[in-house]
């Protein structure tokens, strides 16, 4: 097939003991599904709706990576999630058939432009320049759960500059992998290479030119980053 331009590569992340990548098709996040998060927030708790937003694919930034400080803000945040990568997918899939769906498990931060995100709400306009904007969305090399099986539990953390920053449990999550899948796929035809960022705990708070990030998924996936000074606005 022709293009009026070649297509860039497709984005993709490593498989932990693999050779091969996983292709990714699309992001999808939940936003406050950890109740001390939500609280930090001053939002209100919802067990019966989940609130969903997207990122771009080609936001992923692999392990290692220096991450220029994005523009148009002074309070970029951190928020440290457990990542579900899915090998197939469909339309109202049910909570028992969803685990069938997923290829693995990593860990990755939602990079936040808190500030831009502050004045979207006031407004009620949506949070797009806050979330989906270019390397917001770091992520580990996925373990597959044939191997990693699907944790129920486990330490989710992040520590910035080596100090503890976030932690809790993912058994803490109000909705879980299986409810997410469900009631994501009532609203999109979920395919083989989705990521779904499944919450942060609380702690969220800023990063700085310089800090050195290290997430953790006990057991499962590390992710490790830097933080670095912003690019001229020529783009080097």
């Amino acid at each position: 097939m022709d293009y009026v331009f070649a297509p860039p590569p497709p984005p993709a992340l490593a498989v932990a003991g693999r050779a091969e990548r996983l292709p990714v098709h699309r992001i999808y996040c939940i936003g406050r599904n950890y109740i001390e998060h939500a609280k930090e927030m001053g939002m209100p708790i919802d067990r019966a709706t989940p609130v969903f937003f997207c990122k771009p694919a080609d936001a992923i930034v692999a392990d290692g990576a220096t991450i220029p400080c994005p523009p148009q803000t002074a309070d970029l945040h951190h928020e440290v999630e457990m990542v579900v990568a899915l090998h197939s997918g469909g339309q109202r899939i049910a909570a028992n058939e969803a685990l069938r769906h997923v290829f693995g498990y990593g860990v990755g931060l939602d990079l936040t432009r808190r500030d831009l995100q502050a004045a979207a709400k006031t407004k009620g306009l949506p949070w797009d320049t806050a979330k989906a904007f270019d390397r917001s969305a770091p992520v580990s090399a996925i373990a597959p759960a044939a191997k990693a099986g699907h944790p129920l539990r486990g330490k989710l953390s992040l520590e910035v500059n080596g100090r503890v920053r976030q932690q809790a449990d993912i058994a803490e999550m109000i909705f879980s992998v299986p409810q997410i899948i469900h009631e994501l796929s009532k609203l999109f035809t979920l395919a083989a290479g989705d990521l779904i960022f499944t919450g942060t705990p609380a702690g969220v708070a800023a990063l700085k030119p310089g800090d050195a990030f290290h997430a953790r998924l006990e057991n499962i996936a590390e992710l490790r980053g830097r933080i670095g000074l912003a690019e001229h606005p020529n783009g080097t």
